[in-house]
């Protein structure tokens, strides 16, 4: 019986010392994502006449909508996660409104990305998460 207590209890330090990590290492790529997806759908928008720069910013954001969707998601932070998924969509969609030549299309899926943006970090912080800060220096 002993036997079995210590091994549950074990096995809970390593589940509570290792989910925050993990939800660490979640939290890391999604503020890289959304950093540089932000940083890009700013720069294009005065810009959205230059067909070589929304061809480059195009295939950075279908990746980052792809690897979004593919992502390993912590039990934790799984109801912000969708949220994610729809910034990343949205900021895909304004780039494929731009290489059309949509720019109302555009303006739209760049503030819906920015609407779920703020979305996905208020969750975040309801669930006691915030995202690091990219440009931090260490």
């Amino acid at each position: 019986m002993r036997r079995i207590a210590l091994a549950v209890l074990v096995t809970l330090a390593l589940v509570f010392t290792v989910l925050p990590a993990w939800a660490g290492s979640y939290l890391d790529r999604a503020a890289l994502l959304l950093d540089e997806a932000r940083k890009e759908g700013d720069m294009l928008q005065p810009r959205t006449f230059d067909k070589e720069l929304v061809l480059v910013v195009k295939a950075l954001a279908e990746a980052r909508a792809r690897v979004g969707s593919k992502m390993e998601v912590p039990a934790a932070v799984t109801k912000a996660h969708p949220h994610l998924l729809l910034v990343l969509a949205n900021y895909e969609r304004a780039a494929s409104a731009a290489e059309d030549g949509n720019f109302k299309k555009f303006m739209e899926h760049l503030n819906a990305a920015r609407d779920e943006d703020r979305n996905f970090r208020a969750i975040l912080k309801e669930l006691g998460y915030a995202l690091p800060d990219v440009n931090a220096k260490k």
